[in-house]
């Protein structure tokens, strides 16, 4: 009976060391681990310059149990140094298709002057704030915000041929 169910629950992806892969977490995870990692190596660094010592001292010294716990901080070691590149990649932050950086709230490029974001940005007449496009305010300065319209041709300024009525006698 239990095989009989399609969506395999014990069918996980691994990776190619066996292992689940990681999802991407939450910065604010991330540095949670990297701080408990960063103990954890410190703990292993300790307890293993006391047991060389101790190794040592009463001229016992075994060098797979060494090894061992050296391929553990190894280990520790690879993880922080994954969490590093996970965490400068979100602290890069916001950039303009011309690569410079984007400051919070910014409505423009500081490099060239580029619009953010897919939102057409317009400046209030009154206190020259960017706004976005769609808005009737302005939340600055609380003016209303006079969008800009494009000019139809009127009816007096017609481009084709006009013909003349007879005037009445």
């Amino acid at each position: 009976m239990a095989g009989l169910w399609p969506f395999g629950r014990g069918r996980r992806a691994r990776t190619a060391a066996g292992e689940a892969p990681r999802r991407a977490s939450h910065p604010a995870v991330l540095k949670r681990e990297q701080r408990a990692l960063l103990r954890e190596r410190e703990e292993r660094v300790r307890d293993l310059g006391g047991l060389v010592f101790e190794m040592f001292r009463r001229d016992r010294f075994r060098v797979e149990l060494v090894t061992e716990r050296c391929a553990d901080l190894v280990a520790v070691d690879q993880r922080l140094e994954e969490l590093d590149s996970l965490l400068s990649a979100s602290r890069r932050g916001l950039r303009c298709a011309c690569g410079a950086p984007l400051a919070w709230g910014a409505h423009f490029c500081a490099n060239c002057g580029r619009a953010v974001g897919s939102r057409p940005v317009v400046a209030c007449a009154r206190c020259g704030t960017p706004l976005p496009a769609d808005v009737k305010f302005c939340g600055s300065c609380g003016s209303a915000v006079e969008i800009p319209r494009q000019e139809e041709p009127s009816a007096d300024t017609q481009t084709g041929p006009t013909t003349k009525e007879p005037a009445e006698v």
